[in-house]
């Protein structure tokens, strides 16, 4: 029997949804408005896709939106001046600068100056340490939404074995310790694992995240697991994750496509985390 297709699109309008009843009762209760602002350096047509994608949901949600276009050959010294700017604002709750950036600046830099309760991408160093010892306010947007897919679709978390394929910084690692937190067991594979197949068939829950068109086979793919697909991968057949989707579908309990899968969360959920940026800035006993 086919695996369930997890619907991220649905999902995501279901999250925006949510968030958007949170913004109303901000606006009434408290004259308050959630404010994102996005820096763009450069014109990479994809940066200005995603930055778009981002303003248009900011609109569906109650957000006001703040948008900051620098030059391809912004100085350091300026780009940091503007984060400092945006820090120091009140109508501003979250930051967020479009990477990649151009190869003069230093976004290592650029990110940890930005204030950490601002830092809705959840990247700045102080996010992603409370992030490992279990007080995550911002985690990060991607391996957040992959959190959010598993729960909404029905998967056992409580106890299952994960395995994770892929070790960045922005996915592999923070989705880890978010599937810690919700006590699975979790295994962090990567090129070097031995008995790649092995690891992935004893997973009950299986996030694939390395970049590698179809990696994952579906004999690598237990029977009845959830298969959370974060790969986009431009190939000469369109769109394809690093899952085999058609060959690990008959294997698998539940499973995302791509796109249509991973992709549409992470923009819902970083309204989800600019959210929380706004109510942050509240007195606690009226959050």
């Amino acid at each position: 029997m086919a695996a369930e297709i997890i619907d991220g699109k649905q999902i995501s309008a279901d999250i925006r949804a949510e968030v958007a009843a949170e913004v109303k009762k901000l606006k009434s209760k408290h004259g308050l408005t959630p404010g994102l602002a996005v820096v763009l350096v450069g014109e990479d047509p994809a940066s200005q896709v995603y930055v778009r994608n981002k303003e248009s949901a900011c609109a569906e949600v109650g957000f006001n939106s703040f948008k900051f276009e620098l030059p391809a050959d912004t100085s350091q010294e300026k780009l940091m001046d503007l984060v400092y700017e945006l820090n120091n604002r009140d109508d501003i709750h979250g930051i967020l600068v479009q990477l990649p950036l151009p190869s003069q600046l230093d976004s290592a830099e650029v990110l940890l100056a930005i204030e950490p309760n601002k830092d809705v991408d959840g990247f700045h160093p102080v996010n992603v340490g409370r992030l490992a010892v279990g007080q995550a306010t911002m985690p990060p947007c991607t391996p957040a939404g992959c959190v959010e897919l598993l729960k909404r679709s029905g998967a056992r978390l409580e106890g299952a074995n994960a395995v994770i394929v892929g070790r960045s910084n922005i996915v592999g690692k923070p989705a880890a310790l978010l599937l810690l937190a919700e006590n699975c067991t979790v295994t962090i594979a990567h090129s070097k694992t031995r008995d790649l197949a092995g690891v992935c068939r004893g997973a009950d829950v299986l996030v694939a995240a390395v970049g590698v068109p179809k990696m994952i086979t579906g004999d690598m793919v237990k029977e009845g697991a959830t298969v959370i697909d974060v790969g986009i991968n431009r190939t000469d057949e369109g769109l394809v994750g690093d899952v085999d989707f058609e060959a690990a579908r008959e294997k698998a309990r539940a499973i995302t496509p791509v796109p249509g899968g991973v992709g549409p969360m992470t923009i819902a959920m970083l309204m989800k985390n600019t959210l929380k940026a706004t109510q942050m800035t509240l007195p606690a006993q009226a959050r």
